[in-house]
């Protein structure tokens, strides 16, 4: 029975994983697609560049969602050692600076704060 919760976790996380990829380079053409269209129809370069960025940050802070959640799954389901739960950690607190950077890069502000 602990071989098959193994499995089934591995392959959860896996398509976890392969859902965040396909995430991210689906939401990039989608900015692209975007800016491209906003160039043809002679919008302003810096609306255009500020769009794409938002864009493209807001699809890596969703992409980093799935991903923290197929790393969590995998280590507490498929391979729980001391080792693993400490890289996940790692992972973790790297991925939060991530997510906080990103945030703060794209709003202007920390993620507590009020919108003004």
């Amino acid at each position: 029975m602990a071989e098959f919760v193994k499995w089934i976790g591995e392959w959860c996380a896996v398509v976890i994983e392969a859902v965040g990829v396909g995430l991210i380079v689906v939401l990039a053409f989608y900015a692209l697609a975007i800016a491209v269209f906003q160039l043809y129809k002679r919008f302003d370069t810096d609306s255009i560049y500020r769009d794409l960025r938002q864009r493209l940050g807001r699809g890596i802070l969703l992409d980093l969602e799935f991903f923290v959640a197929a790393d969590v799954i995998y280590s507490v389901i498929v391979d729980v050692t001391f080792e693993t739960v400490g890289v996940l950690s790692i992972i973790m607190l790297i991925r939060t600076f991530l997510s906080f950077s990103l945030e703060v890069e794209l709003n202007g502000r920390w993620p507590w704060q009020n919108k003004e």
